[in-house]
This record gives C-alpha cells, structure tokens and sequence, in this order.
C-alpha cells in the first residue's frame, strides 16, 4: 500500500511539470535551499528545508529534511527568496513600442489586454509573483486578474487599482495633448472635479472590481502639458478618495511628484506615494508619522531619462524635458526617504520600461545607498505589508502560499543577481525550473 501510495506521489509530481495552470499539483513538496533569505529576518540562513502542502508553506525547518512520500526539489546550491513583489506596475502598458500619442489613437482596450497577457507571463518568469498594478482601463485589467486567479493565464497575482484618478488637464487626463474633438469613452474614466465627483468614481472602481485606489495629485512626466511640481487635485478631492477608499477597506496610492501634493497626499492619510521625486525632510516626517509608504520607481526614471536622450522621437517635446529635469533627482529621493525611517516599498513602474525587466531596480536602489537586505525586504515583506496582505505574501514562514524563487547568486554581494532568477514557483506549483519556463 505505502509502494502504491509513493508511485501516485510520483506521477502527481511528474505532473506539476507539465499540468497547466489551476492543474492538480503534488500534496506534498520540500524545497532544500541552500541559502534562505526569508523576507524578514536581517541575516541569510544555511541548508534550511521548506515543507509545502498543496499551496502553503507548513513548516521551514534547519536542515535538510525528505518527509516521507514528499517530492523533492533540490536547490541545495543557490540562494532562495521568497516569490517577488512590485508594488507599481502597469500590464497594459508598453512605452517604447511606438510614439505614445499614436499608441493612443492606434490601440484599442483590447489590444492592451492581450499585451497584458504577454506582459503577466513575462513578469512572472521573472520572479514576480504578485504586483501592484496602478493604472490600467478598468475592465481590462480587472478581467487580467480574474484570468490569473481562475488560472486561465499565467501571471503574478494582482491587486488592481483600474483607471487612476485625477483633474481634468492633470496627469490621469488622457485627452492631453489631442484635438478636443477626437476621444475614447474611457479617456474620461479618471476624470473628477470636486469631492463629490471623487467619491462616485471611487465607489465606482469598487463596485466594478478594483481592490486600490491611485490618485495623481501632482502632474506627471509621460503626460502633456502638466507641471509634476504642482499640486492639481485639491486638498478636499484627496480627502474625499481617502475617506470614501478607505471606508470600502481599500488603500489609496498617491502618485505625486511635487513637494506640496506629497505633504497634501500624506497629511490625508495615502497610503503610499508613488515617485516622490521632490519631496524633503518635511515630507519624510509627515509620512513617517502617518505610515505613509514611499515607492520610489528609480528604473522609470532612468528608463525615461534615457529615452529623452537616445529616442525622444518616442516622446513628445514636453515629455521628454520633463524627464530630464526629473528622472535624475528620483534616485536621492529613495535614499533619502529610506534614512529617514520611511518604509520604503519596492515598485519599478513596469509598462514605462519593457516588462520581465523589474530586478533591475535593486541595482539602482542599492547604488542609491539602500543595503542589498533593505532592498529585498522592500520587494518581500514590506511590500506585502503596504499590499496589505502579510499573512500570506511577502516571506517564507508557514501559512504564506508557497511563492518561492531562486538564483544561482548571492544577491546580498551581487547586486544584480536577482535579474537572474532561474526558478519560480507560485502557490506551491514551479513554473520556472532550470531557467526554462514550465508551464
């Protein structure tokens, strides 16, 4: 009976190799990490055993350990992390691919959703395997995280915020830039103008599917005509989201790159700030006090940098200004925030540089003066602190899902070992094995 029962593991193992997502997976697996980095302690630890059944760690535990009838996997010679977590992207979104006001009038809601797809897989493959997604039309990105909850796609897990929300001429303005005459239905999707307005679209976005709230209270870089150091939302508009968000127990991201929308946004009680780029002692007293995240974005910034210098013709001329006075002062805002005592969450604004490319940002983070573990624990446990989720995201400690990766490297020596992740496994099933995707 025990030989039958260890054949029927057997097979169910071979299976998770080539079952499709949502496919029966082995009951029991232990994962033999040479080193463990767990998410929330400060030091690495050594031959550590991780005991999974179905999609949860139950037991991590010194040593390695092959509890009977458990399928093992052996990662004995690498360093393992729990899955990664990027607080700011967007799945929909691709800049680079064309001009961006011609992808606007060119590409429909559907094309973004099969972009989206692609864009899923690609991000999970590369170790991601939850995300924040912060801007995207609301019934494509919402229906994207239903596809990977239901198993039909392959991707992270998601927590969407649907169409960001701001003024009309602001940086959620999709009409900048274009003929008054020519629109799209969704380009006035995140339009509001007074509180009352801010509150129904809020309500909105909840009853249509949306689990967070992002705000641009302060003009952005890739859109037209809108200053990033001034403040467009008023004060009683950012209130009216956080107070209507929070009552229907959603969290509001702030995108905010101006000294005076990021002290608004804070003093309001956001939950994070996104970018940052101008904000200063003041600003980091107000967030800490008010367990305001910052998620600084620093591979954006370079990204949009580098764009304006080498392809501006993918830019209009505004933009492209923009980002050479903004995308260099991003990399102090990081450290400096982080000196400060502002948890700092790790978010990379994924869409505005190509997908699957998100470790670039601990590179970038740690030249900015961050150490390699803060920068970890900001793609881990901080950032499924801010998600809101700890109990079952961000570390591997028992009760989380099983969302486990690993790197030939040392990412605590080697900065930009992360950017080789060659195994991933997600909710207790690998997708990644041998840097060959599985599924």
């Amino acid at each position: 009976m025990k030989a039958r029962h260890r054949t029927m593991l057997a097979v169910a193992a071979a299976a998770v190799a080539i079952a499709a997502p949502g496919a029966a997976r082995a009951r029991d697996v232990v994962i033999h990490a040479g080193t463990l980095i767990d998410g929330v302690s400060d030091r690495p630890r050594r031959q550590v055993s991780i005991v999974i059944h179905d999609e949860r760690i139950v037991a991590v535990t010194p040593g390695f350990v092959t509890p009977a009838g458990a399928e093992v996997i052996d990662l004995s010679r690498k360093t393992v992390l729990p899955g990664l977590i990027d607080t700011h992207v967007h799945l929909t979104l691709q800049i680079g691919k064309m001009q961006q006001q011609l992808a606007a009038v060119t590409r429909t809601a559907y094309d973004r959703t099969l972009d989206g797809v692609a864009y899923a897989r690609i991000t999970l493959m590369a170790g991601f395997t939850s995300v924040r997604d912060l801007g995207g039309y609301t019934p494509a990105i919402v229906a994207l995280k239903k596809a990977q909850q239901a198993g039909t796609i392959v991707g992270p897990r998601m927590w969407v915020s649907g169409s960001p929300l701001g003024p009309t001429g602001g940086h959620a303005d999709l009409a900048n830039g274009f003929d008054p005459a020519l629109t799209k239905a969704e380009w006035s999707d995140g339009i509001v103008d007074g509180p009352e307005q801010a509150a129904r679209k809020v309500r909105a976005l909840h009853r249509d599917g949306a689990d967070l709230v992002k705000i641009m209270p302060s003009g952005g870089v890739a859109s037209v005509g809108d200053d990033p150091q001034a403040q467009l939302m008023t004060d009683a508009e950012i209130k009216a989201v956080v107070d209507t968000a929070h009552t229907l127990h959603m969290k509001v991201a702030a995108h905010a790159h101006g000294t005076k929308a990021i002290d608004a946004a804070a003093t309001l009680r956001v939950d994070s700030i996104e970018h940052g780029t101008y904000a200063d002692e003041g600003s980091y007293r107000i967030m800490k006090a008010n367990g305001v995240y910052m998620v600084p974005t620093l591979i954006a910034g370079a990204t949009v940098v580098d764009y304006a210098r080498r392809h501006p013709e993918l830019l209009s001329p505004s933009v492209a200004a923009k980002a050479l006075q903004v995308g260099p002062l991003m990399s102090r805002n990081a450290y400096e925030s982080w000196k400060a005592g502002v948890r700092v969450a790790f978010g990379t604004d994924a869409g505005v540089y190509p997908h699957g490319r998100n470790a670039g940002e601990f590179a970038l983070m740690n030249q900015a003066g961050i150490p390699m573990m803060a920068t970890i624990q900001s793609a881990t446990s901080v950032a499924a602190d801010l998600i809101g989720d700890p109990a079952d995201i961000g570390s591997i400690q028992p009760g989380r899902y099983a969302d486990v990766v690993a790197t030939d490297s040392d990412p605590l020596q080697d900065n930009t070992a992360l950017q080789r992740i060659d195994f991933v496994m997600q909710g207790g099933q690998v997708m990644k094995r041998d840097n060959r995707p599985v599924l």
